[in-house]
């Protein structure tokens, strides 16, 4: 009998109602049966964490992010309770824990926060006793022991700190989808699942809108070289295994296409071309939390230049006192914002390898009369900020041109 250690994640979707609750407590049971030590890590129910904050909303519109996480932390409380409860119905011993209980220590950054520790002690308790363990995800406790919740996509980053705190090799991921595809399935029909893909990849392409991980959790399985298989909670198929990309014989040119539409442009024009000019406006902004994405800075004429970057829409309000200032103080005194805008992107580490694929990417935009206004590179990565009505017919274009 194996008795290695198994980390599973299920989301919202998959612990919906009480029915799906079952289903999963018949899964996880194979795995017990097998002689395996199963810890899974449970997101809340379906909606519920949105309408907690619905909740929270009707009594105030800024109210304390400490008392937040205490609401929100809730959601995940039902749903271990419930699946630990269907575990022992079939004969199977488990145990519900919160992230207090089992001492998951953040960095208290409340609503944001980041796992700093996992005490394993409870869990290898619970173990040693042959019980199932069900980890409430998405949050955690400072040093004042005051819940901390983990942020988007927080119960992915609590599966995959668990599976490195426990030594486990592999981090299951079970949601409402097959795996990761080279495009969104839904809109684009063609799209292809991947068998395996780098760490770096599933990175770029969280970052740049892919729903199926959370970056943070991407970035702690690459960090401690867990395995993450992404994979349906619906069925037993194989899903996709994000891995270290020496691990992976093939690699793609392009393993993806996205477009991020939750993004703002923001241009100052007329900024005084000095050192420490720049660095002074992205400090402030991220002093504020504010993530700058694409940065285009033109070049000085007559000692002055045009900044543009994008930020997300859900930052202007945080941003803009400080863009209006620094317009005023270094530039013209005018500040654009434009939300009416998307990033597309393709990804792939075989870019490393292949040349052209930007003139093919600008070759194939320019095909569909999409104008390109912005342009940010890295080693895998090519974006291009478009008009936002256009971004459907962009991936379309880019899924056909790099992968069929």
């Amino acid at each position: 009998m194996s008795s290695k250690i198994v980390v599973q994640k299920y989301g919202g979707t998959s612990v919906g109602d009480t029915t799906k609750i079952k289903n999963v407590a018949k899964r996880i049971k194979r795995y017990h049966d097998e002689g395996q030590k199963v810890a899974v890590v449970v997101s809340a129910m379906g909606h519920t964490t949105d309408e907690l904050v619905d909740l929270a909303d009707q009594i105030s519109k800024n109210p304390p992010k400490r008392e937040m996480d205490m609401l929100l932390s809730t959601g995940e409380q039902v749903s271990i309770a419930l699946l630990a409860i269907a575990l022992n119905e079939l004969g199977v011993p488990a145990q519900s824990f919160t992230g207090s209980q089992l001492k998951i220590l953040t960095d208290g950054n409340f609503s944001n926060g980041k796992i700093e520790m996992i005490d394993r002690s409870r869990i290898d308790e619970a173990f040693n006793k042959g019980k199932v363990v069900i980890v409430a995800g998405f949050q955690g406790i400072d040093k004042d022991e005051n819940i901390v919740t983990l942020g988007r996509g927080g119960s992915d980053t609590s599966a995959v700190a668990l599976a490195a705190a426990l030594g486990a090799d592999e981090c299951e991921i079970y949601t409402d989808v097959d795996g990761v595809y080279t495009a969104d399935p839904r809109k684009i029909p063609t799209a292809k699942m991947h068998k395996q893909i780098t760490y770096e990849e599933m990175l770029e392409l969280a970052s740049l809108g892919a729903g199926v991980l959370h970056s943070r959790s991407v970035e702690l399985g690459m960090n401690y070289n867990v395995v993450i298989h992404v994979r349906s909670s619906f069925h037993d198929k194989p899903g996709t295994l994000v891995m270290s990309e020496d691990k992976i014989m093939e690699k793609m040119k392009v393993s993806g296409v996205t477009a991020k539409g939750d993004q703002a442009r923001v241009t100052i024009a007329d900024v005084k071309d000095k050192p420490g000019i720049a660095a002074d406006l992205f400090t402030q902004l991220s002093n504020k939390d504010v993530i700058v994405d694409v940065i285009v800075q033109s070049s000085p004429r007559d000692g002055i230049n045009t900044i543009s970057f994008t930020i997300a829409k859900k930052d202007i309000t945080a941003a803009k006192p400080i863009i209006e200032a620094y317009a005023k103080e270094h530039g013209n005194g005018k500040a654009e914002i434009d939300e009416n805008i998307s990033i597309v992107s393709a990804v792939g580490v075989g870019m490393k390898s292949h040349v052209g694929v930007a003139a093919k990417m600008f070759q194939s935009l320019a095909e569909k009369n999409i104008n390109i206004e912005m342009i940010s590179t890295s080693e895998i990565k090519i974006s291009c900020v478009i008009k936002q009505n256009q971004a459907e017919d962009a991936v379309k274009a880019l899924h056909t041109t790099f992968i069929g």
